[in-house]
Parts: structure tokens; sequence; C-alpha cells
């Protein structure tokens, strides 16, 4: 076991950026951004990177984007009639169909992890979303201690790693995305970070 104490196990600063980044994307693909958070996005600002650049970009369409306008970008991407333009499930990228096996392998690990769905929730927990959201959680501990660099590289190979830059590849070109496309481009400059990151930590 290691799950250690939070208040004695210091967090970095990179590790929190990389926990807030998570939650960010994961709170944007969970529900249509409302004004509060839109006024967030347009406030970012970024770098040279292509990170940096790719927030700039998701700023720059925020500041021009009515909430009612996004809830309807949201809905015809996600949600559509009976389906949106994606399908933002593991199972569904990795085998071509909903509630198979990845799924089964994420909640077993969720399980090891103590990590419950949330009450409220009722879609499939290998959605896009919640990942994200778990990987937030467990890089800052939310789950008990903070996951090891290890551990997270573990669970981020086995369930975000295979198909979460196909995605946001998807979602960057996805008809219905205008400031979804920025998201897009986000997520995929951020994964192929984290993709790196992973691969140069030794075992």
């Amino acid at each position: 076991m290691n799950i250690r104490d939070p208040q004695t196990f210091e967090i970095s600063p990179e590790d929190r950026l990389r926990a807030d980044f998570y939650n960010f994307l994961g709170l944007l693909l969970a529900t249509p951004p409302d004004q509060t958070l839109l006024s967030q996005i347009a406030a970012l600002s970024g770098d040279e990177t292509d990170l940096g650049q790719a927030i700039q970009a998701m700023a720059r369409v925020a500041k021009v984007t009515k909430p009612e306008a996004a809830e309807r970008e949201f809905n015809a991407l996600f949600i559509g009639l009976g389906r949106g333009e994606l399908l933002p499930y593991a199972s569904f990228y990795l085998t071509g169909f909903l509630n198979e096996k990845p799924l089964a392998q994420l909640r077993n690990d969720m399980a090891a992890r103590g990590i419950t769905r949330a009450a409220n929730v009722f879609e499939p927990e290998d959605n896009i979303a919640s990942l994200m959201e778990m990987m937030g959680g467990m890089i800052v501990g939310r789950f008990g201690g903070p996951a090891t660099l290890e551990d997270q590289k573990t669970f981020w190979n086995k369930h975000i790693g295979p198909w979460a830059e196909h995605f946001f590849s998807d979602l960057e070109a996805a008809e219905h995305s205008v400031l979804y496309a920025s998201v897009g481009t986000a997520g995929r400059v951020f994964m192929e970070i984290e993709r790196e990151a992973f691969r140069m930590t030794t075992h």
C-alpha cells in the first residue's frame, strides 16, 4: 500500500499544474461551460510552447462565445438526437462498441484505488471527462495518497494513452466544433506532453 498522508506529502507545483489541467479538461468535457467558466478561459494566457499557443487560441474563442452557443455546440458534439457527433468513451474508441472490456478493466482499477462514481453521474465511467478527472485526482491525492509517478503512468497507459489523442484529434476536426476545436487542440497537445513525460520516466 502506498497511501500516504496528504498533509505530509508535498505535491510539486508542476504536478499541481498537471492536475489542474486534467481537471480543467474534465470540466469542459463533462458539461457546457457557463459564462463564469467562459470568462475564466478568455482570461487565460499562453506562452510560445505548443500548449501555450493552444491555450491562447482557446482564450480567443472563449471571448466571443456565448453560453447558449457553447451549450448548442456541446449538445451537437456529445449528445445529439440519439447520439452526438462523437462518442467520447474508451470502449467505443478501442473496440467500436460501448460498455466493453475497457470499461470493465477501468472499473476494476477504480475499485482497487478507491475511486467511486459520483452519485449523480449515470454515463459509463470510461468517458473522457471522467478519465481526465480521475487522473487529476490521482495526481493530487483526492483518492487517498497522491499516486506515484509509476502508478500514474500505469493508469494512463492503460486507460487514457491508447485513445485520448485520437479523441482530441477528432474533436479538433468535428463538424460542430468551434470552441471545442480549440479544446481538442489543447487536449491533444497535453496528451502528447504526458505521453513523452511518462515515456521518459524509468521503471
